[in-house]
């Protein structure tokens, strides 16, 4: 399916042909979704570069931008948020030429909308001018939508910083991941369109229409800074998130800790009491190994302390502490 719009300083036609565009008037033709046949055609009536059409056949999503003979030839991405966790990324073909631009693309992108739009707003600045105004407003148009992106990634950003604050669940580490590499996908994909501008800036500097594109890189960079911004808060959320977890895993081990403490001397009681060969209710008549038992225990526990106090894991005083660290340092 095509869309072929004329116009020219007088008039705009919506409904036209391919081959009036030899007749004088400016031509956009947006093709949706086309197969090898269109694509040949195409190819064959505007002498269009063999491996740029293979890089439309391959549907290929890198942004990139070259200058082939008669035309210039453009890749720049649509980029939207199927759903909150998904960034749908699809590729505009631009084969601009003297007096024609052709668009190729896929359904999931309206370039008709958005150029009925253009001609609204800035009817007679696009045509008393050449083709090229109208590819240089399509791209300034396609960058202003890249703010929608970032409006809806700080607010998914601020409610994933909330969420981390209230209780961190598995399901918001997946989700603050997702979003992480969202942002890394964006950052790329500015880079390119940044780079595409840049070129057209350097090499179509002495164009008179190449105007409706200078506000454009600086606003790119601006969305780059942005993003780049966003993606230290969202490290930011993921180590908050973490530390999170550590103080919930610490919560629960300092309450098991407790029910620990309060039942082992339990535990020992009932270990005493439980020893076979021993009438409590007559204490002259315990055996010479109920002694030998509890010495022994003694001797463990006393070991273990002395131990520990050796490795300095318990009764390490605030003064030797500092008196320690100073030596460390005067080691050093």
């Amino acid at each position: 399916m095509s869309t072929i719009l004329l116009y020219n300083k007088n008039q705009v036609k919506t409904v036209g042909s391919i081959d009036d565009v030899e007749e004088g008037n400016n031509a956009w033709i947006d093709v949706i979704d086309p197969d090898e046949k269109e694509l040949d055609n195409l190819a064959r009536k505007f002498d269009l570069n063999h491996e740029a059409i293979q890089t439309c056949s391959n549907k290929s999503k890198k942004p990139e931008i070259r200058q082939l003979g008669n035309h210039t030839f453009t890749v720049i991405v649509d980029m939207k948020n199927k759903n909150p966790e998904t960034l749908q990324v699809e590729a505009i073909y631009f084969f601009l030429g003297r007096n024609w631009l052709i668009t190729i693309h896929s359904s999931e992108v309206n370039l008709e909308e958005l150029v009925e739009r253009l001609f609204k707003i800035k009817d007679e600045t696009i045509k008393q001018t050449n083709i090229d105004a109208l590819y240089y407003n399509i791209l300034a148009e396609i960058v202003t939508k890249y703010e929608q992106l970032l409006t809806a990634l700080e607010l998914s950003v601020n409610e994933y910083q909330r969420r981390s604050f209230i209780r961190p669940l598995p399901e918001i580490f997946e989700s603050i991941d997702i979003l992480s590499r969202q942002t890394i996908t964006l950052r790329r994909q500015f880079w390119h369109a940044r780079k595409i501008i840049n070129f057209i800036l350097h090499t179509e500097k002495d164009k008179e229409d190449v105007k409706y594109i200078e506000m454009v890189y600086d606003d790119i960079s601006q969305l780059i800074d942005f993003v780049e911004s966003y993606e230290g808060t969202i490290n930011s959320i993921r180590e908050l998130y973490v530390a999170k977890v550590s103080l919930q895993i610490n919560d629960t081990m300092r309450v098991l800790t407790i029910f620990t403490a309060i039942l082992l001397p339990l535990t020992l009681l009932a270990g005493i009491y439980g020893m076979n060969g021993i009438d409590l209710t007559n204490i002259t008549m315990i055996p010479v190994g109920f002694f030998v038992v509890m010495i022994t225990m003694a001797c463990i526990s006393i070991g273990l302390i002395l131990f520990f106090i050796k490795k300095r894991w318990i009764l390490v005083g605030g003064k030797n502490a500092e008196q320690e660290q100073t030596h460390g340092i005067d080691h050093q």
